[in-house]
């Protein structure tokens, strides 16, 4: 990928996550009776469907505008899931674009091809700032299916936080119009 700068260092695809050595932490919304057991068990209950698609977003600031502050119907519990790092970097090593882009790929059949045998899609969407208004800059959403859903499901956790309060704490401060604390 072009490192496209925007302003002082500020690349146009990156990354953007808490991460360690060992781990990334990435963030997801669901409905109570998936995101409280989750949170409380360390690990999703059996009402989870490995066999969707499940999107996971490294921009905390992207799953808020994704779920609207955990308001929104079905994504009323907002997530901080800790994975292994060596994980999340198989997930890439193994994703397809979710866009055909001929810098990329030979063909949009060539494409096409690669998506439906990836287990895993990597998009780019625009991060956001704390009002959610859209920026110049892109952030990773990373789909995974089949036997990347099973790996993150079953191998890649390492801990799962219910991070709704802080999700609340937050849009109260940029509803009261204070970004800065």
């Amino acid at each position: 990928m072009t490192d496209t700068r925007l302003g002082p260092g500020e690349p146009k695809y990156r990354i953007r996550a808490a991460h360690s050595a060992e781990t990334v932490t990435v963030y997801q919304a669901y409905g109570p009776h998936i995101g409280g057991p989750a949170a409380r068990d360390g690990h999703f209950p059996t009402s989870w469907k490995r066999e969707r698609m499940t999107w996971i977003k490294p921009s905390f600031l992207w799953m808020m505008y994704r779920c609207g502050w955990g308001t929104k119907p079905g994504q009323e519990t907002v997530l901080a899931v800790t994975i292994s790092r060596a994980g999340f970097e198989w997930a890439i090593r193994n994703a397809c674009l979710s866009h055909y882009s001929p810098a990329v790929h030979d063909s949009r059949e060539a494409w096409r091809d690669a998506l439906h045998a990836a287990p895993a899609r990597v998009q780019w969407d625009p991060e956001r700032d704390l009002r959610l208004r859209p920026l110049d800059h892109r952030s990773l959403q990373l789909g995974l299916a089949g036997e990347a859903a099973r790996r993150f499901a079953d191998e890649w956790i390492t801990d799962i936080s219910d991070v709704t309060p802080l999700a609340s704490r937050v849009h109260d401060l940029v509803r009261a119009g204070d970004l800065t604390t």
